[in-house]
């Protein structure tokens, strides 16, 4: 008999995306999405920033993609909103439009938020605006010595609560660096970035994008179903207290010991071997 909701879900091995690439490794576990319009340093448009949404919801429904990795085409991440293809026509739109498109992009980090897989952004280059945000809003961030990541909202003349900004910068590098970054608009080097946490590597330009796929296909091969856990639980737990941070987490992991894959890794473990995972 086939199980109900494993028939919910399905393969993202040949997606296509419209509005940039999507690749996958071999087995389809490792997903690569790349921003691709290198002529203007990868920008967001109306239309990239609801597919890039839409898929990033599907994806929790996928059956093979357990990690995601997140780059940009030519040397470059992302220069964040496209000045002529949404920054112009926002600046003639009514009030109505401009909350629906704001919270539009808002919802792209909401996806990115709740879909199981933790997502690796590999960044090089420009890392600005809304592309600061998507690096920002990934789990995982490497990046190289060329890279220039700014938060420049201000810079046009609007606040640097965007997308999620003030309320998830300020708990990757510090309130106060935060505070800086969001209010000034300027660059944070690469080294900063390192030193402050919100880059966990700096890889050199021809290695950065096989490094996040490396350990993007380590994270893959590991105990997936469990990775997702933690995923969630560091999302939840930002609003909690610590009588329910502990409890959340004694059930996450009680979840986590009913699975085959615990089972397996300990009789792995006990063998002396590698354990498969199966995310069950």
């Amino acid at each position: 008999m086939t199980n109900p909701m494993q028939a919910k879900q399905r393969p993202f091995k040949d997606h296509k995306a419209k509005h940039f690439l999507f690749e996958t490794d071999a087995d389809g576990r490792v997903a690569t999405i790349t921003l691709n319009r290198p002529d203007k340093k990868n920008p967001l448009t109306f239309e990239s920033y609801e597919e890039l949404g839409d898929l990033f919801r599907a994806l929790t429904r996928a059956s093979d993609v357990r990690v995601v990795v997140l780059t940009g085409a030519a040397g470059n991440f992302s220069s964040g909103g496209d000045v002529f293809d949404i920054i112009k026509p926002l600046t003639e739109m009514a009030m109505p439009d401009l909350l629906a498109f704001t919270r539009m992009t808002g919802e792209l980090v909401r996806q990115m938020r709740a879909c199981p897989q933790p997502i690796i952004a590999a960044v090089d280059g420009i890392c600005a605006g809304a592309g600061a945000i998507l690096a920002m809003a990934s789990d995982y961030r490497v990046a190289t010595p060329e890279t220039k990541t700014a938060f420049l909202f201000t810079r046009v003349g609007l606040a640097g609560a965007d997308m999620g900004a003030c309320g998830i910068l300020p708990r990757i590098i510090g309130q106060g660096r935060a505070a800086e970054l969001l209010f000034t608009g300027r660059v944070m080097s690469a080294v900063e970035g390192h030193t402050w946490g919100f880059y966990s590597a700096l890889h050199e330009r021809d290695a950065v994008l096989a490094e996040a796929q490396k350990f993007a296909r380590n994270l893959a091969d590991g105990p997936w179903f469990a990775h997702a856990m933690t995923k969630k639980m560091l999302d939840q737990e930002w609003a909690m207290g610590i009588d329910q941070m502990i409890e959340a987490e004694a059930q996450a992991q009680a979840i986590c010991m009913a699975t085959g894959d615990f089972r397996r890794a300990f009789e792995a473990f006990a063998a002396k071997a590698k354990p498969a995972f199966e995310g069950n």
